[in-house]
Parts: structure tokens; sequence; C-alpha cells
């Protein structure tokens, strides 16, 4: 039964309680969370339960939050970063633009549909959508690495593409009745001055106007001037008949620059990410289930053969860019679904007559469910990616017949720290390394570093760990360290072995093994960093060499104690978050009272003696 049209406090609770139970639901399955949201939104739509009726209300609402994801990358793209991505934006992503375009558009006609309606179901579907491709990114922690940089400059040039794109669809139109088409040239008139409009206030008057806010120190007011800006802008853009994503993202990038941008970052991100999920909600209450299962094998079939060839068109354009293999089948697999601006095109068209309303219907619907099969394409790559490329040993030198005092294993970060000292003292050591981009690297600054594998037996021999003084382990994976400390202390037990140590159950790890001393990689950096702190702080320099030394006592003999029992073993050494009067050093006698008095107002309301201060002649219990 659908929710009273007054309950609006009941639909907000539905809402986020969709959201709340499906997104979680849906990560711990590994589906991801735009899944989930779709998910949800289908459950509680009109097709679902029935609790909403009118999903177009909460996608138009919910819009705001690709307006404000869009703000949000805008104030992530300096101009001058754009300009270093000028080449991936207007090469790679026009490219694929053209390419996939032509494609579906060719599939269109062989399929049935007139040109003209081909050409816009398939740019359309070209549009990929930036939500879902940005979270995907966001997810795997890819949106800064090369691969993820290169979908993002794709990104752009789609959301630029809305804008020529409606220019068509309005160009393609039943002409006006007075044959002019004074209107046309108006309305691009009107969207060139929204353009130079949102320029200039975002370069003239934005910074101005957040200095002075900034001066009222009022955060509120900072928040309200934040969402007024993304929302302003976007308004700017849909009054000229453009994109209001186009609008917000165009203004992020003139903020992008602003001594205020990381504020307006923080403002905008609680409404982005709630209202991002909202949308993604309101396109799943949108799927129309009647119009699916009425029609499923020609929509499957349609969104399978879009996606296929799209897809087609990505890889292609991808390899013949220089991308390797694995990284064009990620970008195919995240990228082959039509994005949200397909539904503004689509309803362009159909509002210009261009479309029919069924087929406009059946094109939305198409577009979702390409939007919630694009997660599980993404789970179906661990099946078809390459394995990892074998290593270019161009230009490096295998570990054989090695010479040195030292052995280091791993020339990581913390190798060569740890090699400074060694080589300030003229102490010869021995270095290997698994990577040999690494190796190659470490070539540049002066050292001779070879390749080995420190988990084998026949490389530790190579690698001369037989004659070695001391081999040191540095390598920064947990099961490697413990591999190789094992095969040491058992093939050269007279050899000290120090070992670099991850955390603490690791450090417990390899005591059991035998190693002769190990160092959790972030100890002594984490105490000289506290120290840092306390003089900072004005602590006089004795007492914080005193705190240093304490909590190295404290943690060595927490380490001990772990050995014997658990974990959880001597976690009362621990200083807590709550603050206890205690002396530094522990005394070597124990405290006294006076008298019999001092004694009886010293010790604990119904306990004994131990525990306590003793009065003269009585010996404190043992700890």
């Amino acid at each position: 039964m659908a929710v009273e049209q007054g309950s609006e406090l009941v639909k907000v609770v539905v809402l986020l309680a969709a959201g709340v139970l499906a997104v979680p639901l849906f990560k711990r399955l590994g589906l991801g969370s735009v899944l989930g949201y779709l998910a949800a939104g289908l459950a509680i739509g009109p097709f679902g339960l029935g609790l909403f009726r009118e999903a177009g209300t909460i996608l138009h609402l919910a819009e705001l939050g690709v307006v404000m994801f869009l703000f949000v990358i805008g104030l992530e793209m300096q101009p001058t970063r754009l300009w270093t991505l000028r080449r991936q934006i207007f090469g790679l992503g026009l490219a694929q633009v053209v390419v996939c375009g032509a494609l579906l558009t060719a599939l269109g006609m062989v399929a049935g549909l007139k040109p003209v309606v081909a050409f816009i179901a398939a740019m359309g579907f070209v549009l990929s959508s930036t939500a879902i491709v940005m979270q995907l990114l966001e997810e795997r922690g890819d949106t800064s690495t090369p691969r993820g940089q290169r979908m993002v400059s794709i990104l752009l040039l789609e959301d630029l593409a809305i804008v020529p794109l409606l220019a068509i669809v309005a160009f393609l139109a039943p002409a006006a009745n007075d044959g002019t088409g004074v209107s046309r040239w108006v309305s691009i008139g009107v969207a060139l001055a929204a353009i130079i409009g949102l320029v200039a206030v975002s370069r003239w008057l934005l910074n101005p106007l957040f200095r002075v806010l900034a001066k009222a120190r009022a955060r509120e007011v900072m928040t309200a001037a934040a969402l007024l800006v993304v929302l302003g802008a976007a308004l700017a853009m849909q009054w000229g008949g453009l994109s209001m994503a186009l609008g917000a993202f165009a203004a992020g990038v003139m903020l992008s620059e602003s001594t205020f941008r990381h504020q307006l970052e923080a403002d905008i991100e609680p409404f982005r990410g709630i209202l991002l999920g909202l949308f993604f909600m309101g396109v799943g209450m949108s799927l129309d289930l009647t119009l699916v299962l009425a029609d499923w094998p020609l929509i499957l079939g349609g969104v399978l053969a879009y996606m296929a060839f799209k897809g087609m068109g990505i890889y292609a354009v991808a390899r013949l860019t220089r991308s390797s293999h694995g990284d064009a089948l990620q970008r195919t697999a995240m990228m082959a679904q039509g994005g949200e601006f397909a539904f503004v095109l689509y309803s362009a068209a159909a509002a210009a007559g261009i479309v029919e309303a069924s087929v406009n219907a059946v094109l939305t619907a198409a577009i979702i469910i390409s939007m919630a099969l694009t997660p599980l394409a993404v789970l179906a790559l661990r099946w078809v990616m390459p394995d990892k490329p074998a290593q270019d040993m161009n230009g490096v030198d295998v570990a054989q017949d090695l010479r040195g005092s030292v052995l280091i294993i791993g020339f990581g970060r913390f190798g060569q720290i740890a090699s400074q000292s060694l080589l300030a003292r003229g102490i010869d050591i021995a270095i290997i390394e698994s990577d040999t981009d690494m190796i190659r690297a470490a070539a540049q600054f002066g050292f001779k570093v070879y390749y080995g594998d420190g988990t084998r037996l026949d490389v530790l021999h190579a690698s001369g760990a037989g004659h070695a003084r001391a081999i040191l382990v540095c390598v920064d994976k947990k099961e490697a360290t413990n591999r190789i400390v094992e095969l040491a202390k058992h093939e050269f037990p007279l050899t000290p072995v120090l070992a670099r140590a991850y955390d603490r159950q690791h450090a417990i790890e390899l005591i059991r093994l035998g190693v002769d001393y190990q160092l959790r990689e972030t100890l002594e950096s984490a105490l000289a960093f506290s120290s840092a702190a306390l003089r900072q702080l004005g602590v006089q320099e004795s007492e914080v060499a005193e705190v240093a030394e304490d909590i190295r006592r404290r943690d060595a003999e927490r380490l001990q104690l772990q050995l014997c029992g658990d974990i959880s073993s001597g976690i009362d050494l621990m200083h807590g978050g709550r603050w206890t009067p205690a002396p530094l050093t522990r005394p070597r006698q124990s405290g006294k009272a006076l008298n019999e008095q001092a004694a009886e107002a010293l010790e604990p309301a119904g306990a004994g003696a131990p525990g306590g201060v003793k009065p003269a002649g009585h010996t404190a219990q043992p700890d």
C-alpha cells in the first residue's frame, strides 16, 4: 500500500532505511554500493513494494547529488591541471565518443530504428554514467592513478558533449511555425550568455564574497554560501538550456585555485553523498518493471548488444592510444553503460517530437538496466583480467656469487634508510630486491641492487647469506618476511638476522621464529613524532627524553608478557585516555606512612594493607 501523500516524514524514514539496509549488505556481498542503492530504489518504488508512486520527483531532487558531485570534481581540477589533461580530454575522450557513437548508431539502424532516432539512442548510451564510474574509481582507490585520470578525462569530455548534443536535438526538432529558426539562435545566444556570465561571476565575484563571509566567522553562513554557489551555477546553466552538472563543474573549476577550496569541499561533502545515494535510488525506482517484463527479450538483448558494441569501441580506442590490455579491459567494464545524461537527452528528444513516448520509455529502461549491470561487469573482471606481466629485466643484474659483510633483502623506503648508517661506516653491503622498477630507480641514485627473491633458499645462497656477518630483512610483506627469517635461521643459524616488523603481532611472530632483532616499522618514527609534539608544547628536553624512554620500557615489558600470554596481555602498561599521576621512574623502595593515623587515612576503606601505602615496619606486597 502506498504511503499517504501527507506522510512526508515517513517517506524520508523509508528512503533512509532502504539505503542503510541495502548498501552495507551489497558491499558485504562484494557487489558495491551503487547496485545496493539501485536495488533499494527498485524495492520501495512503484514497481516494487509501491511505497513511492512518483519516482520522477525523487529522481529530480536527487539530480542535485550529481550536480554537487561534479562541483567537487571541478574543485579538484585546477585550470593548470585541466590544461595538462587537454590531450586526454579532447583527444582520447573525443575519439571514444565518436567511435562508440558511430558503432551504436549503425547498430540502431540495423535494428530498424530511423537514422535520427538511432543517432539519439546511440549518443545517449555513449555518455557513460559519471556518478557510477567515479564512485567505482573512488571505492577502488583509482581516482588519482594514471588509468583513473584517463577515465576522468573521458567523462569530462562526455559531460561537455551534452551541450552540442542538446543543440543538435534542437536543430533536429520540427521547424518553428514561422520557419525562420530565430528561436534556435536565441537559445544558443542564451546558452553562451549563461556560460560567459558564470565564468565572470566565478572569476571576479566569488572570492571577494567568501572573504567577506569568512570575516563574519559564521560556519553556517559559509555552508549556505557553498550551497548557493553550486545550486546557483546549476540554475544558471539550466536557464541557458544546458546541463546543471556542467554549470556546477565549471563553478568548481573556477574556484579550484581559491583559498576557500578545501572549506567548500568540506561543506558540500555531506550533501553530495546523501543526494548521490538518493539519485541512484531514484534511478532504481524509475525502472518500469511492467515494460521490462512485457518486452524483456527485446530490452535485455538491446542492452547487451549496446554494451557489447560500446565495449568494443572503448577497448579499440584504449589499445590504439597505447593502453595495456588490462587497463583497456578495466575501462571497458566500467564505462560500457549508459549514463544519467541520457535521461536529459532522451527527454529533450521526446519533448521535441523526435522520439516517441514508447521508444523513450524503452531507451530509459535500457539505460537503467545497463547502469545496474555495471557493478556486475566490474566483478567479472577478475575472471578475464590477464595475469600480472613478467617483470622487465632490462638493465637488471641477477644476484649471483655476491659477497658482502651485510646482506640487505628489500630496498624500498625502509631498506634505503637502513642502508645509510652502514654505508656511512664504510661497511660492504649486498642488496637484493624483487621489484625491477625499484632496482632501476635505485640505480639512478648510485645504488647497485641485484634482482633476487629472498624467499628462495637458492637465492639466499647466491646472495652470499652464508658468508654475511648479518642479514637485514627489510621487505614490506609479512608473509615474505616470515619465510625469509625462517629460512635464514634454519640454514645460517650463526648469522644474526634483523627484521622489519609490520605491527606488534608480526613482531611476536618474528621473535618466535628466532629473529635476533626486530623493529616495528612505525615505532621509532611515531616516538620521534610525539616527542616533537611535546617540545612544541613547551615540555623540557629532559622530560621529553624521559617520557620516550618510559614508553620504550613499557612497550618492551608488554611485548614480553604477550609472548607468554596473548595479545591483550600487559594492556595495563599502556598510557590510557584518562590521566593518572604516576612517577615516570618506579621508586626503588615502597612508600611508608609516618604514623598509624596516616596509614589508616591512606588505606582504602575495607581494604587490607596490600596495594596501599604501608606504615613504618610493614612490607609492600609485590605488584
